[in-house]
């Protein structure tokens, strides 16, 4: 977890816990951020057990999307395509603007790291076509424990694991977004 994420986790825990113990006779009611999802559902849902260490911003944006179809050039809840998927989150969840294809992703917004050590929030890069070995086409955010979000072209927002024969066939590099 980064520092940057670790400080807005805590204050984040620091404002619920506040909102539960403030003075005051009349009883006071918590109002959590539309479609905010708890640990343990997060934890169903991505088939992950979650932590303190998680950042439970990336999980919750990522299921708002899960099950929007694929759309080429889409970047809204009616449909999305991989990159447009991966640039919506990292401005939703890290206030951070990528590049709007994978290859420049990976080119410009991006140090490589191995499949082994990939982190939470890193992006995970596949050419998944013809054209060029090395240069992807396809791009997806890491979890953990070997799952990963993105748009599929059949199945639109899903989760997937990088053990997977297609995705181990199709593997380019990981990639840790610079300055995060």
């Amino acid at each position: 977890m980064t520092r940057r994420n670790f400080i807005i986790f805590h204050i984040g825990m620091l404002l619920f816990a506040w909102a539960f113990t403030s003075c005051g006779s009349k009883k006071q009611r918590v109002t959590l951020p539309a479609g905010f999802k708890g640990p343990k559902e997060l934890s169903r849902l991505y088939g992950v057990r979650l932590t303190p260490n998680d950042n439970i911003f990336l999980y919750n944006e990522g299921a708002k999307w899960l099950g929007v179809p694929h759309r080429l050039g889409g970047l809204t809840k009616k449909g999305v395509d991989c990159s447009g998927f991966v640039t919506v989150m990292f401005r939703e969840v890290y206030g951070k603007q990528l590049a709007r294809s994978s290859a420049d992703m990976l080119k410009h917004n991006c140090k490589k790291v191995s499949r082994a050590n990939l982190k939470e929030g890193d992006l995970v890069f596949f050419r998944t076509g013809k054209g060029k070995k090395h240069v992807p086409n396809h791009v997806g955010i890491y979890l953990k424990n070997g799952k990963f979000i993105h748009t599929s072209t059949s199945s639109g927002v899903i989760v997937s694991s990088l053990s997977e024969p297609y995705y181990v066939r199709t593997w380019v590099a990981g990639g840790r977004v610079k300055d995060l």
